[in-house]
């Protein structure tokens, strides 16, 4: 039998207040582990050590200390030369890639690797610790409603395509925007897993390169009670999109901008996925505490566990009318789970810690398998959707 999920616990609890604030019954059936470890489930992964479960992040030793590179996107590794100043070595060699890493500085090259565009974190991290959450933008109260809430969601992934699905759960009526160019990554070999996240999701895709494509961004946002996206403040900007203009102008909006590592300063350009943002957020070097050695903590679990917040709060938020923009910070927010879950029993914490370090390479822990619906084909809903109310 696995280990459990260190961590499931602090996730069955942001999702049992959730349900319970929703009155859902959809989601007070479904436990915080499951959220955890479904795609490692789905996809037969094994515990990790240095290597993430999805295979795309590893664990490197660096003069100064360990640090975790995330290579899981095609172009990443045209990066590397930039990163270790040279083009001397293969880039598609992991044990090359190794020694670039082992003999240079750990800061430098976080640092470097952040700069450049690499999703890269040290186990000690030495930039500061943002908050979880961040209140960007106090918005217009508008008053509490009875309807369900209209949520647009121009995310993809995992953490904000589950925080917009956990929302439908809830009642939430979802549309899932994407750009005809440059579709959700997840569509290609996600399976199954996309289609639990993406499933009661409206489908609209739209050419942003076009000024018909951003007026009919804008439009769908103005017709929103929520809006879930994880774009860096460039990519707003080119779209000519002020999120924070639009909700001090809109009575009741929520905007959910969800980061790697915060929404100010250099930090907010900074990338950021899973597996090293669970680094960035303490759980290798709490796991080296008790263990004596480095290695992931879940399966990219900073996504789930951010999903699962985002979710919380922007209902809190909708129902109460208050609005506003926040942010989170999945490094952020993985840091705040480790600190409940210690406040709430250092000694349990530990023993999970070791017990997961323990199963390495066995099956992730059988976690329950949640039926899937019916997913709209890839812009079946744009014309339906862009038509004036």
């Amino acid at each position: 039998m696995s280990a459990a999920i260190p961590l499931a616990g602090v996730a069955d609890a942001w999702l049992g207040a959730f349900a319970r604030e929703s009155g859902a019954a959809a989601l007070a059936a479904i436990d915080g582990e499951t959220l955890l470890g479904e795609r490692a489930m789905l996809g037969g992964f094994c515990i990790p050590s240095r290597i993430s479960a999805g295979g795309g992040c590893r664990l490197y030793d660096a003069i100064g200390g360990v640090i975790a590179l995330n290579l899981a996107r095609p172009a990443d590794r045209e990066l590397l030369p930039a990163l270790f100043e040279t083009d001397a070595f293969d880039t598609a060699d992991d044990e090359a890639i190794a020694a670039m890493v082992s003999a240079r500085d750990s800061d430098r090259l976080v640092a470097r690797g952040r700069a450049i565009g690499l999703a890269i974190a040290a186990e000690s991290e030495t930039a500061p610790l943002g908050p979880a959450c961040q209140v960007m933008t106090k918005g217009l109260p508008a008053p509490p409603t009875r309807r369900a809430p209209r949520l647009l969601d121009l995310s993809a992934l995992w953490a904000g395509p589950l925080a917009a699905h956990l929302l439908w759960l809830a009642g939430a009526k979802v549309i899932k925007v994407e750009s005809r160019t440059r579709p959700d990554a997840m569509r290609e070999g996600g399976g199954q897993f996309f289609a639990l996240l993406n499933q009661g999701k409206a489908s609209v895709v739209l050419d942003f390169a076009t000024a018909e494509g951003r007026e009919a961004l804008r439009s769908l946002i103005a017709r929103s009670d929520i809006v879930i996206e994880a774009a860096r403040p460039r990519a707003l900007a080119q779209l000519g999109i002020d999120a924070d203009a639009i909700v001090r102008a809109t009575p009741g909006l929520v905007w959910l901008t969800i980061t790697g590592h915060g929404a100010e300063g250099e930090a907010a350009n900074w990338v950021g996925f899973g597996d090293d943002c669970g680094v960035a957020g303490g759980l290798s070097a709490a796991l080296r505490a008790v263990t004596g050695r480095p290695g992931f903590v879940g399966d990219a679990i900073a996504d789930p566990l951010t999903g699962i917040r985002a979710a919380g709060l922007a209902w809190s938020n909708w129902a109460s009318g208050e609005g506003g923009r926040l942010c989170l910070s999945m490094r952020g927010i993985v840091a705040k789970a480790l600190a409940e879950a210690r406040s709430k029993d250092t000694a349990a914490l530990d023993s999970a810690l070791i017990a997961w370090a323990g199963a390495a390479g066995l099956p992730f822990p059988a976690v329950r398998q949640r039926d899937v619906g019916a997913v709209s084909p890839f812009g079946a809903d744009t014309l339906a959707e862009r038509a004036p109310c």
